[in-house]
């Protein structure tokens, strides 16, 4: 939508009228109408491929790589399969009845929800804006993406795109800052997606409640790593340097926020991340062109703010090196910070990479299960029983045994968080549920109606109820039969 006036409450209001009345049209109902927006997405990702990653390049420094394998590519993915699976995801589901109903049959209808608003995050602003109206478009409903101030440049190029391949009557974009989207939670939705923290999630929950409308809230938290000594330690510090460095240098909801491990296995993994760190990115990380920057000025401070405090600054066994001029920090990591540091209190959300020891790897499961629930959690390990023990005891949105954040591209797992870390899931079938009321309809005819559930209440029709209830063959007969 291209905003060429003032948006306030009033042209918020306007605009939710204007996609209501589209919606009560039964235009975005058919499966055409779906199916073309959602090969019209696709078409917009293979025709504006190098614009995307420029807008990427200029709001995060983002590598091409990086912004076609994690962001291009994983809308493409989501756009063919739903592209693929929307006419099975729209059937009815037929379930089995009972006797109370007999004779009938019974079926679950998925049916678009409405108006929906989508509020998306600045880190991964092409993927995480596009997915979920991927979602919503796929369950038939009208859309208001709302993407983030904070990554101007794809914002602004998600705005122009959608004008030019989408039905802009029944799909909209909203730019601006904290007053557009304050205008807009003014208004009644039918749902609300929300990607990014807890402070804000609070504040479009509260929002919601005013018009009872459901949320999916996408927050975050601190995701820990859990580290066994018995591993392939060269391919576990991969991994993790991916998920938490390759994955735009620490800004992701799912970036390892921590990493547990024992005592004594602690300096052997210290070297091997310093060492394929160094392969990587060089000895001079802040000059490497594979590694994004710090979205911007603030963010920058606040996670040098972290480094502040010298019980935490004595405790870097690699890294801190910072330029504000390039809003770049290079990965860094910590050993042994104090646990009440705030380093250990808050999401860290960039390049910091603290790591806490134990006696004994099963004091682990303390340690993580002490503060709130986290978005995902990761093991490394090759003991079974750790194994079990790890998915049984820690309660995350996600679990990944022997790699980190790969589970994003599982489309037959839900992500989405538990408890402060947000609720709600999507991701392949389940960004359709998420945007679709599932509808019971019970079918009957106006045969095999059974006089015994009208008045009046005989001792007789009593019995005969208690038996049909009861499932007893039995009782049944002896009921209908009149035996006592």
């Amino acid at each position: 939508m291209s905003q060429t006036k003032l948006f306030d409450a009033a042209a918020a209001t306007d605009l939710v009228n204007e996609l209501r009345a589209i919606f009560n049209s039964g235009n975005t109902r058919s499966y055409e109408w779906r199916v073309s927006q959602l090969e019209s997405l696709l078409k917009l990702c293979v025709d504006h491929e190098e614009d995307i990653c420029d807008a990427l390049r200029s709001d995060l420094s983002k590598p091409a790589l990086e912004s076609i394998i994690h962001e291009i590519g994983m809308v493409k993915g989501s756009c063919k399969l739903a592209i693929k699976e929307i006419g099975n995801w729209m059937k009815p589901e037929k379930v089995q009845t009972t006797m109370t109903s007999f004779p009938s049959s019974a079926a679950i209808v998925s049916e678009p929800l409405g108006v929906v608003l989508i509020i998306s995050p600045w880190n991964y602003p092409f993927f995480l804006s596009l997915d979920p109206v991927i979602g919503a478009i796929a369950a038939g409903n009208t859309v208001v993406l709302k993407p983030s101030e904070i990554s101007p440049a794809t914002s602004s190029l998600i705005a122009k795109l959608f004008e030019k391949y989408l039905d802009t009557s029944a799909v909209k974009v909203v730019e601006g800052a904290i007053p557009e989207t304050n205008a807009l939670l003014e208004q009644k939705w039918d749902k609300i997606f929300y990607t990014g923290n807890g402070r804000v999630g609070r504040i479009v929950m509260a929002a919601a409640a005013k018009h009872l409308t459901p949320v999916i809230l996408e927050l975050g938290g601190k995701t820990p790593v859990v580290v066994d000594s018995k591993i392939n330690l060269q391919v576990a510090c991969r991994r993790i340097i991916s998920g938490k460095w390759g994955g735009n240098n620490g800004q992701a909801c799912v970036a390892p926020d921590y990493i547990i491990t024992t005592k004594e296995f602690a300096p052997k993994l210290v070297e091997s991340l310093k060492q394929e760190l160094e392969r990587f990115y060089g000895t001079n990380p802040l000059e490497s062109k594979d590694i994004s920057r710090i979205v911007n000025a603030n963010h920058f401070n606040r996670v040098s703010k972290l480094l502040d405090d010298d019980e935490v600054s004595s405790k870097i066994v690699h890294g801190g090196e910072k330029d504000k001029s390039k809003l770049q920090i290079a990965p860094t990591i910590l050993l042994d910070v104090p646990r009440d540091s705030l380093i250990m209190t808050e999401e860290i959300f960039g390049p910091l990479l603290p790591i806490i020891t134990v006696d004994k790897l099963e004091d682990s499961f303390e340690i993580v299960n002490s503060g709130t629930k986290p978005l995902a959690a990761y093991l490394f390990s090759n003991n079974k029983k750790l194994k079990e023990q790890f998915v049984a005891c820690i309660s995350a949105g996600g679990v990944v045994i022997n790699d980190t954040t790969i589970h994003l591209a599982v489309s037959t797992l839900p992500f989405g968080g538990v408890g402060e870390s947000g609720m709600g899931a999507y991701h392949g079938k389940f960004s359709f549920d998420a945007f679709s009321h599932k509808k019971a309809v019970l079918y009957r005819s106006f045969v095999g109606d059974v006089p015994m559930r009208y008045p009046p209440y005989t001792d007789g029709k009593l019995r005969f109820l208690k038996a049909l209830l009861g499932g007893g063959i039995l009782e049944l007969i002896r009921a209908i039969l009149g035996w006592s």
